[in-house]
């Protein structure tokens, strides 16, 4: 009975020391899951959702703001918002999608700059995702949709109703060539201007 009851404390103590050692296994496994995620890019749409949904709970429904979209391009690019115009509550995140087309028979690089009106609008109009942050390329004769995700900040001033987005598309030459003195100065000063650049809802170039 001696030997018998050695044996079922020493197979005890094995089963608890397996047990102890899952469970380690299985809180270790945590961190490295999520270092593995962080390195591959998993989880992060849930991450932004998460973001998402956290705007949105701030969301003013007791008031609504228009948006008015403009667009404008130098040279031959055509250039135009799918809409002319939305209506958002403050802290409601929003899309709207502008469309543009190289006209020409080459490729060409461009770079949109926006402006606001009025101007204290600039402040409180949070761009989430905008093709405005980056040069674009485009083929000749290519065209392409952009959206704009924005949310208006819920801080806005009180006697501020309606915005307007203005956008003007500066074309910087051909992709394989520096960009042209004119439209590399004419995107600067456009940057600095604080009033939107004005001429309709669209522009053929």
């Amino acid at each position: 009975m001696g030997g018998l009851r050695r044996i079922n404390v020493r197979t005890f103590s094995k089963l608890l020391l397996l047990v102890a050692v899952m469970f380690g296994f299985g809180y270790a496994m945590v961190p490295f899951y999520r270092a593995f995620c962080d390195l591959v890019g998993i989880n992060q749409l849930g991450d932004r959702t998460t973001e998402v949904a956290a705007r949105n709970s701030q969301v003013d429904e007791g008031r609504t703001i228009t948006v008015e979209f403009d667009a404008n391009a130098q040279g031959p690019l055509r250039f135009k918002p799918a809409k002319s115009s939305l209506t958002v509550h403050p802290g409601q995140i929003a899309t709207i999608e502008y469309e543009v087309a190289n006209q020409q028979p080459h490729e060409v690089r461009a770079q949109a700059i926006p402006s606001y009106a009025p101007a204290q609008a600039a402040s409180y109009f949070k761009k989430i995702e905008c093709f405005c942050f980056t040069q674009q390329t485009l083929k000749a004769g290519e065209a392409k949709e952009f959206p704009v995700v924005f949310v208006v900040d819920t801080k806005l001033p009180k006697d501020v109703n309606t915005i307007t987005l203005s956008y003007t598309f500066f074309d910087l030459g051909k992709n394989d060539a520096t960009p042209r003195a004119d439209a590399t100065a004419g995107a600067q000063g456009a940057e600095l201007s604080a009033g939107p650049t004005g001429g309709g809802k669209g522009s053929n170039g």
